[in-house]
């Protein structure tokens, strides 16, 4: 099957601002999506206490950078990415609400992005790196985190992943159908398994950790594993 393109990503993204604008919920169709945001934004506060500049990678409705400020009130220069313009317009207005931080939103795509060297503390990219495709796009946009981060900087990632083993993802993947259709029915379950299939392209939780670790990363730490969905991050 062909993948959908940026731009079609972005036309149904335009459409369904309100389903990320929850911070109570997070993204719903996420297995325990208000803990995980939680445990991202906890370890990142923890590890770069003192940040000042932060990143959000597909920030969507903003829900993690606000989640974040809660634990660091006092960042002072916020970049948001997002190839929908209304997941941007909603984030800075949600941000702008709860923080003085200059906000700086860019509408694009951060594989077509300059992320520059040495810019931030911290780096969030939450359920967005699923649409990276070949391995010279993960390779490139890993090495691009590694290099717009400060030494002692920190990347979280949460995301949908497969398995090396094609049983085990065959079991994670039948649970991840359990929880949407106990969440929303079974039409729900079969929608985003629909536009998983259409859009997404993720890759095994070991091979990311791995990638971090060949880009430069210093100290890579998971911080919780449930079904197809997991979270972690690295430290430069």
């Amino acid at each position: 099957m062909t993948k959908s393109s940026s731009d079609e990503i972005r036309a149904r993204f335009d459409n369904d601002v309100e389903r990320f604008s929850n911070l109570e919920t997070g993204q719903s169709a996420t297995i325990d999506a208000p803990l995980v945001m939680d445990l991202i934004c906890s370890a990142a506060a923890a590890v770069n206490s003192n940040a000042t500049d932060l990143l959000d990678i597909g920030c969507g409705a903003g829900n993690y950078t606000l989640k974040l400020l809660e634990k660091l009130p006092d960042l002072g220069q916020i970049v948001l990415i997002d190839l929908s313009r209304p997941m941007l317009d909603r984030a800075v207005e949600r941000i702008a609400k709860v923080s003085a931080a200059r906000v700086m939103p860019m509408q694009g795509d951060v594989r077509a992005l300059e992320l520059g060297d040495g810019r931030f503390d911290i780096i969030l990219a939450a359920a967005v790196l699923h649409h990276l495709r070949g391995d010279d796009e993960w390779q490139a946009v890993f090495t691009a985190f590694y290099r717009a981060l400060r030494p002692g900087g920190s990347l979280w990632i949460c995301d949908l992943v497969t398995h090396a083993s094609p049983q085990v993802h065959d079991l994670m993947w039948a649970r991840y159908g359990q929880y949407l259709a106990a969440l929303k029915g079974e039409s729900y379950r079969e929608e985003v398994f629909a536009y998983i299939e259409k859009e997404d392209t993720p890759r095994a939780l070991t091979y990311q950790l791995d990638l971090l670790r060949q880009v430069g990363f210093n100290e890579v730490d998971v911080l919780h594993k449930n079904s197809c969905f997991a979270a972690f991050g690295a430290v430069r």
